[in-house]
């Protein structure tokens, strides 16, 4: 499967914007997806995945009600919509697929970038 992620930009510290990852290739609606992200000196960490059919979410501590993942299996998308963006959500975010329940991400997006400015 073939991931292109968008949607990201500068954005002001407190306002939001929505990611998209865009598949295609290999049956979109057979994988789980994920959104990671990866600040400049650090290692890539997670931040949110949702299951195939969209009924399991999880999202990192750090993102828990302020981010919103959701995915359009008829337009093989999945979002992440952010909101109460801070300094610190600044990074590049990955969309990866991962066999359902594995957490294994096989296949990766190209990375958007998020800068949020104080």
């Amino acid at each position: 499967v073939q991931l292109q992620a968008s949607g990201g930009g500068l954005v002001q510290a407190g306002g939001s914007l929505r990611l998209s990852c865009a598949a295609s290739g290999r049956t979109f609606s057979m994988y789980d997806m994920g959104w990671f992200r990866q600040a400049p000196g650090k290692e890539r960490e997670f931040v949110a995945d949702i299951s195939w059919s969209g009924s399991s979410t999880a999202y990192a501590d750090s993102v828990k009600g302020r981010f919103t993942i959701s995915r359009d299996n008829a337009r093989n998308t999945v979002y992440l919509q952010m909101y109460s963006l801070s300094p610190e959500d600044t990074a590049v975010y990955y969309c990866g697929a991962s066999p359902p329940g594995a957490r294994r991400y096989d296949y990766w997006g190209q990375g958007t970038q998020v800068t949020v400015s104080s």
